[in-house]
């Protein structure tokens, strides 16, 4: 019999708008609704309190975070139920840009952790989308690992999944959960999302958790949803199976990290090593 900690993590699916107190108001009700139904830590997305791609509209209703109405609601509401919330980020002021930041919320409702989005989304998708965070955005520089009653949590956000070697690092530095709450979009979610996650669990043998915006959003975007829980062995747990707003729960047994990390131990088995390029272009 395990004897290794086991614990319930929801993921709560949303279709945030431009109303930062409807986008709230929306959260605490999936996140009370995941607590009550017996989620001992609960994420929410990326961007949960504003999907907004409009610049001037963005910066109007951005707040500091101090005075971020969402983060305060789910601060209390993580102490109302005695649960984890892993916010999947919020955008706040950060000088004349904005960060796209994550945060980690014990069970009495104090920051634990928080963590600025390190890889900004600047692409050209062949349907015609143009995306340029980094104009509006400051990239963070630091990876987090979070401490939780369970086990560490490696705190990262959407795009950052592309980046398999961000996820290493934080399985190395002793995280069993990994973590990409996203706005990702419908084009390259339908071609990539599940695999990556699949991916980053194999690869780290740890834990994948990211709960994910859907649906058709009023500043015009599309995302693809489907928030994920994966195991270390690249089994989906739980999937939201489309992109309506609400929750998934599934078990985390942390045996499973063990498990897979004897069976396959690619993080101890890695070696450094050079690349030489050879021959010369005809």
């Amino acid at each position: 019999m395990s004897t290794a900690p086991r614990f319930v993590a929801a993921c709560v699916q949303m279709r945030s708008g431009r109303d930062p107190l409807a986008n709230r108001d929306a959260a605490v009700g999936l996140v009370r609704e995941a607590a009550k139904a017996g989620a001992q830590y609960v994420q929410t997305p990326e961007m949960t309190s504003l999907v907004e791609r409009d610049k001037a509209r963005l910066f109007a209703n951005v707040s500091a975070q101090e005075e971020d109405p969402t983060l305060a609601a789910l601060r209390e509401l993580a102490r109302e139920h005695g649960v984890v919330v892993q916010i999947g980020s919020l955008a706040v002021r950060n000088g004349d840009k904005i960060a796209n930041r994550a945060f980690l919320i014990d069970a009495e409702g104090a920051i634990t952790a928080s963590y600025d989005k390190v890889h900004l989304y600047d692409v050209d998708l062949p349907n015609g989308e143009r995306w340029r965070e980094s104009s509006t955005y400051t990239g963070g520089a630091c990876a987090v690992v979070a401490e939780t009653p369970w086990a560490p949590v490696g705190v990262a956000i959407c795009y950052d999944i592309r980046f398999p070697a961000l996820f290493r690092a934080m399985a190395e530095a002793g995280a069993a959960i990994l973590t990409a709450p996203a706005c990702f979009t419908q084009q390259t979610g339908e071609a990539h999302w599940h695999v990556l996650h699949r991916a980053r669990a194999i690869e780290t043998g740890s834990f994948m958790i990211s709960a994910a915006q859907g649906g058709h959003h009023e500043d015009g975007r599309d995302t693809y949803g489907h928030s994920l829980i994966v195991d270390p062995w690249g089994k989906v747990l739980a999937d939201a199976g489309g992109n309506e707003p609400g929750i998934i729960l599934a078990e985390i047994d942390l045996a499973r990290v063990t498990d897979a990390r004897a069976r396959i131990p690619a993080l101890l088995h890695a070696r450094p090593f050079t690349v030489e390029r050879v021959g010369r272009p005809a």
